[in-house]
């Protein structure tokens, strides 16, 4: 008696870059999982600015890599404006459309993947073109990494036969919107998060909080403003200094952290630089106080902290929504400004139950559930169309 042969595994592409973080955290996040099954999934993590400038042109010509400059204003607080400055960015990638696709043809070719898989925004419409025009059937799928789409030519582009994947009612109304067939449109219970975010709390909270000079009695504050920290931090911390009990994560901004911990408190605080093991400060804390990216939103809730951020004219475009998600569930506050902290923490404190109950409400399980459906749309491309289920009953998906 003959074994069946197993099939080979399928080869997925993860595109992402640096800007922000958050793209190359969800690849980093889903390559994790999708490696969890051996066999099934070749999975290989695909930096979108190394394929258009292999010769690191930009970085040789301007001495910095361009997700560096985006970096840089993130981290200075840089941010009004930025939704003029996206428009032009549009406008110079659909002039440069035919370029882009040429580029990426040669990468297909070369690579030959059996599934693309986009978590960046702005360039799907060229990766979308120069995969189907060079490997026609392979099935690209965006994986939106923000709560929402910021329409036009942003996440979802209008008449591309790809698949979706969102983390919001939102998000799939507005794919729906741009004509998308529901069987493409694929819904998940949030955002991408990382798998250490899952994992169980640490043993002795109190224990540990004594070993970092803080007091397991009063109520924690977590600062968290990514990975290249924001000088709102040093705002919050003037303001709650005297009252708030704080963990402040400054990421890779050393000159940040050194200023924050020259401040004076009278409450206790802890100054922390890069640090990997987020999900353990978060763990020890009570709320979170940031921006509205939605990997930190997400991160928060799933452990259990009511939000506070801010929704303003130096808000990122594409981040605007997030605030309104906050809430719309009743996860947290947003204020106008960081100016009014110690009221917004006065605030929350007072209403810290309610807060929690609506928080524990949410069960966010994305990253677990995109393998499936990433498998069902793979084996659906692979089967012959006369063999495919009808839409009713099961829903299908088309490649």
């Amino acid at each position: 008696m003959h074994e069946h042969a197993l099939p080979p595994p399928t080869t997925v592409d993860l595109i992402y870059f640096n800007a922000g973080g958050g793209h190359r955290a969800s690849a980093l996040a889903l390559q994790s999982v999708l490696q969890q099954q051996p066999g099934r999934w070749r999975v290989r993590l695909v930096n979108l600015f190394e394929v258009l400038d292999p010769q690191d042109r930009f970085r040789k010509m301007t001495g910095s890599a361009p997700e560096d400059w985006y970096n840089r204003r993130l981290a200075r607080g840089w941010t009004l404006g930025m939704a003029q400055e996206l428009k032009i960015l549009q406008g110079l990638i659909r002039l440069s459309h035919p370029t882009l696709v040429k580029q990426l043809q040669q990468h297909w070719l070369r690579t030959e993947p059996d599934l693309v898989v986009s978590l960046v925004p702005n360039f799907n419409r060229s990766m979308f073109d120069s995969l189907a025009s060079t490997l026609p059937g392979v099935p690209y799928v965006t994986v939106l990494t923000d709560l929402a789409d910021l329409p036009p030519h942003f996440w979802i582009e209008r008449g591309q036969r790809q698949h979706f994947i969102c983390g919001s009612a939102r998000a799939v109304a507005q794919a729906h919107e741009l004509g998308h067939a529901p069987e493409r449109v694929h819904a998940t219970s949030g955002m991408i998060i990382r798998p250490e975010f899952y994992e169980t709390a640490c043993a002795d909270r109190a224990a540990e909080m004594r070993r970092l000079g803080l007091d397991p009695a009063r109520p924690t504050g977590l600062v968290l403003f990514g990975g290249h920290g924001s000088k709102a931090m040093l705002g919050i911390a003037r303001r709650l200094g005297d009252t708030t009990q704080l963990i402040m994560v400054c990421g890779h901004n050393k000159k940040l952290a050194d200023l924050l911990r020259a401040l004076p408190s009278r409450a206790p605080r802890l100054v922390v630089g890069f640090a990997s093991d987020i999900p353990r400060y978060m763990q020890l804390a009570d709320f979170f106080i940031g921006k509205p990216g939605p990997g930190s939103i997400s991160e928060a809730v799933q452990q259990g902290l009511p939000v506070i951020v801010v929704d303003n004219a130096w808000t990122m475009p594409q981040e605007r929504y997030n605030a309104r998600w906050v809430t719309e569930h009743h996860v947290g506050i947003v204020h106008r400004s960081f100016r009014t902290i110690d009221r917004a923490v006065d605030e929350l404190l007072n209403r810290l139950g309610e807060f929690r109950a609506s928080v524990g409400r949410m069960k966010n399980r994305a990253l677990f559930e995109i393998p499936g459906i990433l498998d069902g749309i793979v084996r659906h491309a692979q089967t012959p169309p006369g063999t495919r289920p009808s839409s009713q009953g099961q829903a299908h998906l088309e490649g």
